[in-house]
């Protein structure tokens, strides 16, 4: 009887018939796009290197909501924002072990909602975390953190100046994207220090972006750089399409501060959206793994920027890049 006993705890006791725990996270995001796509590719990388597989060990539900460009006025921007909070409820009331938000506008608007809840955020593909309502670049505050696309304007300046040694005046197109608006603010306040002038138009998601490039290269504008702009984006690159035919007939270069092969960028500088998910998958892991509070996180980003060049619009253009540039870029697939 007594062998039976020890031969029925170990039955019972046996970490092999044990049920493995199936994680849970809850995933949000506003506007599908080729851009978030990446990074949360480069975000579930990470974890499967970790241990965690979605259908065995890891349940995700992902929640993509549609903005509608073609209106894009005031009640359409009311009507995402409430759909955020109502997705931001939901996911309070599922409590999962995780939620993650890709973009800026979906963790600007449900971080409160879900950390609220005591669960623990971790958001991705965010220019300035302090537009998403973070303390700081590398302080997420309480029950959050995450991995930011943030760059070093003045890197990112400097790597500019350094391709195009002449180039005085520059024009940069967003829409109402909190990305976008940070993008030009930083460079308006930073170029200045690089012999050059930034000049801006501010445009509704759902207009088209070349009365707003007409009107900046009457103004004098040499060359356009494309900010961190869902703007870009949507529409099938609609924007970006036109925008390059623009250029392509004035002979004046394109540039990015997108690091994603964007078509007709002559040069894109950035970070890498691929790493960054990445960046928010360590710090997921660290909270699923490790049991770590969020807060005790730091926020990540890629240390060195990278660089694109596209040499046949190089040609296309007759523009010649010093060689340091050519040496450290990656060539435009």
């Amino acid at each position: 009887m007594y062998v039976g006993m020890l031969l029925m705890l170990s039955f019972i006791a046996s970490p092999c018939l044990a049920e493995e725990k199936v994680y849970r996270i809850e995933v949000l995001q506003v506007a599908k796009i080729d851009a978030f796509q990446i990074a949360y590719n480069g975000f579930l990388d990470v974890l499967r290197n970790n241990g965690f597989a979605p259908g065995k060990n890891l349940k995700i539900n992902r929640v993509i909501l549609d903005y509608n460009v073609e209106g894009g006025g005031f009640l359409d921007k009311m009507g995402i924002l409430f759909k955020i909070r109502s997705e931001a409820s939901r996911i309070a009331e599922a409590k999962p072990d995780l939620a993650i938000t890709i973009g800026t506008p979906a963790t600007k608007y449900a971080r409160d909602k879900i950390t609220g809840a005591g669960i623990p955020l971790v958001f991705i593909a965010v220019a300035i975390p302090q537009a998403a309502g973070c303390p700081s670049l590398t302080n997420g505050g309480p029950g959050v953190t995450g991995a930011t696309l943030y760059m070093d304007m003045k890197n990112a300046l400097k790597i500019v100046r350094t391709a195009f040694p002449n180039l005085k005046t520059v024009g940069m197109i967003s829409s109402e994207d909190e990305n976008g608006i940070a993008h030009i603010d930083e460079a308006k306040k930073n170029a200045p220090a690089f012999g050059m002038k930034v000049l801006s138009k501010q445009v509704s998601k759902s207009d088209g972006i070349l009365p707003a490039a007409k009107e900046l290269r009457a103004q004098g504008v040499e060359a356009y750089i494309i900010p961190l702009d869902t703007y870009y984006g949507i529409k099938n690159y609609q924007n970006v399409n036109d925008l390059n035919g623009f250029c392509r007939e004035n002979k004046i270069p394109v540039l990015s501060f997108v690091f994603q092969h964007t078509k007709g960028a002559v040069l894109s500088v950035g970070s890498d959206f691929d790493t960054v998910g990445g960046l928010g998958g360590q710090n997921a892991v660290k909270i699923l793994k490790e049991g770590r509070k969020p807060e005790s996180l730091p926020i990540l980003k890629q240390e060195d920027l990278k660089i694109m060049v596209d040499t046949e619009r190089m040609k296309a253009l007759g523009i010649e890049m010093p060689m340091q540039i050519l040496q450290i870029a990656k060539p435009a697939q």
